[in-house]
């Protein structure tokens, strides 16, 4: 008599897809992205793919993901140094472990296929390899990464199966929605810079997110009118002031300097935001027990699972 054989529990990967706010500040985006790496990376992990349009925080977010990682290209379009990825030779003892390619920057130089040849190489010696611009070499290449990362106004964390997601889904959600972050944080600087100019108010210590938005965080309730801080914002985009990096960490808008860590993660002009509003009573948070000023820009829009929770109505809804 045959005897069955046990039956083996095999685990499947679940998840699909995981959505975080996109922080603007750089140290903001390095703890979310180390938070990321922690959750969704695992040392057998070879291929990572990075979507984003230029200026989201792709260089910033891989930082945080792979500290210590010496990009190979920078958003600036500076090249930091040789690709070492293109030289990979296995039987070099003191080849690394982990590389970093710009496809976008690399195709000046490459086609689509020899990238794919390098990339395919060194995964299949064992080597992790980390693919800015992964939607441009996918269909060279052959196959997906095992993990997907797009940043836009928020960052989208994907496992993909052979049913997907695949590249250009998320790239294209990334592209749609990067506006969103770009004008939230130059309104959210324009109102931190008119606090400390008109009512003489310092910086507040903590900056949060909302969709299509900004949160203030405050220890004590400041006394502003909130409808006339908005007036004097809106007069900054009616005015279409310049915003423009001045320096490391410091933004100029119109003839005002501030700091900010994020200074490519703007709009170019002021004028670019669309609007913009700030709810007029002061939210405040009993666990917390502080008060935020929050700021909304662009038209309502729906995006996947967000549309359960309408911040604006929500927040609209919720008393003191």
């Amino acid at each position: 008599m045959m005897k069955s054989s046990p039956q083996r529990t095999v685990h499947r990967e679940t998840l699909i897809y995981a959505t975080y706010y996109a922080p603007r500040g750089r140290n903001r985006l390095y703890l979310v992205a180390a938070e990321l790496s922690q959750k969704y990376l695992t040392p057998t992990d070879l291929v990572i793919g990075v979507l984003g349009a230029e200026g989201s925080g792709k260089s910033t977010l891989i930082k945080g993901l792979f500290p210590g990682l010496e990009l190979t290209n920078d958003d600036d379009g500076i090249n930091v140094r040789p690709t070492p990825l293109i030289d990979f030779d296995p039987k070099d003892a003191f080849s690394g472990h982990t590389f970093h390619i710009d496809v976008r920057y690399e195709l000046a130089f490459h086609q689509k296929f020899e990238l794919a040849e390098v990339i395919h190489k060194a995964v299949t010696h064992g080597r992790r390899v980390i693919i800015e611009h992964f939607d441009l070499v996918y269909q060279a290449l052959g196959y997906n990464a095992q993990v997907l990362f797009g940043i836009g106004e928020e960052i989208i964390v994907a496992r993909p199966t052979v049913f997907g997601p695949f590249p250009q889904a998320i790239k294209d959600i990334v592209d749609r929605t990067i506006k969103y972050r770009l004008m939230a944080h130059s309104a959210e600087d324009i109102t931190c810079s008119i606090l400390k100019r008109d009512y003489h108010f310092p910086f507040p210590p903590l900056h949060s997110d909302v969709r299509q938005g900004f949160v203030l965080n405050f220890n004590h309730r400041p006394n502003v009118d909130l409808k006339e801080l908005e007036r004097k914002v809106n007069e900054v985009i009616a005015r279409n002031e310049p915003i423009a990096a001045c320096g490391e960490n410091r933004i100029r808008i119109g003839r005002h300097a501030m700091p900010c860590t994020g200074t490519r993660t703007h709009v170019k002009t002021a004028g670019e935001i669309e609007n913009f509003r700030l709810l007029h009573e002061y939210r405040f948070d009993s666990r917390t027990k502080e008060y935020y000023i929050v700021g909304l820009v662009g038209q309502k829009s729906s995006a996947g699972f967000e549309e359960m929770i309408d911040i604006e109505e929500y927040l609209e809804g919720y008393g003191e």
